[in-house]
């Protein structure tokens, strides 16, 4: 009860954020260009840096367990929602990339960081490069059709993978639990910045879309209900038979039942796809979250 009611109350802050980025988008103080910029701060700097951050830990025989149990559970949350978002979607590749890929970047890390401090980013880093990589990957030959759309290559200079690599180095070698302060405070600040800029970004692609047209399409309400409870709830059953710590667990359903991810939409873009519907999936299963996202985690905290 006690974490629903955090991720509540930081969705809402989240929500608000969302709304400032609205504003500045409909007053014509954010144009498209300002919002990409935005974007692409937070894709280059800001969430590599939260990765990092959260590898600056004492390195322990306990933490490299936590890892490798966190990697594994994550990897199989997202086969589970591939291979329902591939059932139901197959025919529709924006509806199939957005059931499968959930935002744990851009919102599932400020909820972690809400519901169980900074430390627990670490839970979830793994979840958040397999998202990258298999969004990079698997996620662009649904949305074009081609199997040769990415090339390694490009999924190597990945820059959410290049922080987690960095991190894992610090963390590995020892180095990341001895930073010094002024290194402590760089990474921090930056990491600070994640939740407001990534809301914004989104506000922005909520000014973009056609809300009447969002609110009132059902399909748009099939695609949400997958992604927002079809998807969770098969990922907390399969949970509830993992024997590792309740929280770890907590923290990567989290992460997996956030809503589809802002690349759904930046995907569709880069190639030429249905950019505006693709905003519009995004938009309403973000709009939706702060409903279902207090609803699963209270569901969770009653299974695990």
């Amino acid at each position: 009860m006690e974490t629903a009611l955090i991720v509540f109350k930081q969705t809402v802050v989240m929500f608000l954020y969302m709304f400032a980025g609205y504003v500045l988008f409909r007053t014509e103080k954010m144009t498209i260009k300002g919002s990409k910029d935005i974007a692409s701060l937070l894709v280059y700097l800001v969430i590599p840096t939260v990765i990092v951050n959260s590898f600056c830990v004492e390195r322990t025989t306990a933490k490299i367990i936590e890892f490798v149990q966190s990697t594994l559970v994550s990897a199989g949350a997202l086969v589970i929602a591939m291979i329902i978002a591939a059932l139901i979607f197959k025919k529709k590749p924006i509806d199939n990339f957005g059931a499968a890929f959930s935002n744990a970047g851009f919102i599932g890390i400020p909820l972690v960081q809400a519901a169980f401090g900074d430390k627990a980013v670490f839970w979830i880093v793994g979840m958040i490069a397999l998202v990258n990589m298999l969004q990079w990957s698997y996620g662009v030959r649904i949305i074009t059709g081609e199997k040769s759309a990415t090339g390694l290559k490009h999924l190597i200079v990945n820059p959410i993978l290049v922080g987690t690599m960095i991190g894992l180095v610090l963390f590995l070698t020892g180095i990341g639990g001895h930073l010094p302060d002024v290194c402590r405070t760089t990474l921090a600040g930056i990491s600070s910045l994640n939740a407001p800029l990534a809301m914004i970004v989104l506000g922005s692609y909520m000014a973009q879309a056609d809300l009447k047209e969002t609110i009132l399409s059902a399909h748009l309400y099939a695609v949400s209900a997958v992604r927002l409870l079809a998807v969770p709830a098969v990922t907390l059953l399969i949970f509830s038979l993992v024997p590792f710590r309740q929280d770890m667990l907590l923290a990567i359903f989290i992460a997996a039942a956030t809503p589809i991810g802002a690349n759904v939409a930046v995907y569709a873009q880069l190639y030429d796809k249905n950019y505006p519907y693709a905003c519009q999936t995004v938009v309403l299963t973000t709009l939706l979250s702060i409903i279902t996202l207090p609803l699963m985690l209270l569901l969770a905290g009653a299974v695990l």
